[in-house]
């Protein structure tokens, strides 16, 4: 025998129905105020293990990014100095033909000499730079000045490489050592005592001795010009692995729109269908909530 359904049963059927298209609309709500279609791992636990996957995949590529960029910086400011250097060492060259050319006076030797030496000063500083108060010539030995103005020819600069991750198992060296750009320490060919001999040189008129130094200086520069090609090569393959970052980030990014974004004209049809059916409950519901003995007291 059926059982009695009762005006209480159907208050109950009627407020847990309801409840239900309400909590629909609350979800279709949250996914159109975040833009997501899951906003919890209950949304959709295959879904959602793609997307944190994604979203670790896409941290770790921007990180790779950081690095690029940074290498990059450290890499042109270094080719910057570089060019600075090869323009000193090339007037130094200038002044070292026309003294030993011996055309000039004793006064004009002289006086070459003492712009001789200014050059020098400004390599040395030029070997002391720093970017991002890191000295860039003194290998991983950062924080040190690598090269002192007296004995600057003397001075041994660490050679050990700095390297930067720009992908996964890849990296790249961004730091040239000071001995590798301006010679090794006490080498006929460093520049620093190329430089001090022709400055003295000058100063004795001796245009002989100046002369027999300018095979050393063309040395010094076909040395600059390697490292120069070499911190070159460094910033083509830094800008191709860049490029491929960025595509990466793309499909990345792509994937996990298409695993977590919401359809937005999916959801706002299926929200519009819930709410005329919510107002159609409320309206039946009215309807079958029989008046209670209150009301006919009233």
């Amino acid at each position: 025998m059926p059982g009695r359904i009762t005006q209480t049963m159907l208050n109950t059927q009627l407020m847990s129905n309801l409840q239900s298209n309400y909590n629909r609309m609350e979800e279709h709500n949250m996914k159109l105020s975040t833009g997501r279609r899951i906003n919890r791992p209950s949304d959709d636990p295959v879904g959602i293990s793609f997307t944190m996957r994604y979203r670790g995949q896409i941290s770790e590529n921007n990180q790779y990014q950081r690095n690029v960029d940074a290498a990059t910086s450290w890499l042109d400011f270094t080719d910057t100095m570089l060019d600075q250097a090869n323009s000193v060492i090339s007037r130094i060259r200038e002044l070292t033909v026309q003294g030993g050319s011996g055309t000039n006076s004793k006064e004009s030797m002289k006086a070459s000499a003492a712009e001789v030496r200014q050059l020098y000063k400004q390599l040395v500083n030029i070997g002391n730079t720093s970017f991002r108060s890191k000295y860039i010539f003194n290998g991983q030995h950062t924080n040190l000045r690598p090269y002192d103005e007296t004995n600057a020819d003397l001075n041994k600069t660490d050679n050990t490489l700095i390297h930067y991750e720009v992908s996964l198992g890849v990296t790249v060296p961004v730091n040239v050592s000071g001995n590798d750009v301006f010679g090794q320490p006490e080498a006929d060919d460093n520049i620093y005592k190329v430089v001090n001999n022709v400055a003295n040189f000058l100063e004795e008129g001796d245009t002989i001795k100046v002369g027999s130094m300018l095979q050393l200086i063309e040395k010094a520069v076909n040395r600059l010009q390697d490292v120069r090609s070499s911190v070159g090569a460094r910033v083509n393959r830094i800008e191709l692995t860049e490029r491929r970052l960025r595509d990466v980030e793309i499909n990345l990014t792509s994937l996990k729109s298409k695993t977590e974004d919401a359809n937005m004209a999916e959801i706002i049809t299926q929200m519009k269908m819930d709410e005329n059916v919510y107002q159609a409950s409320l309206s039946a519901g009215a309807k079958l909530i029989k008046p209670s003995l209150i009301d006919f007291l009233r």
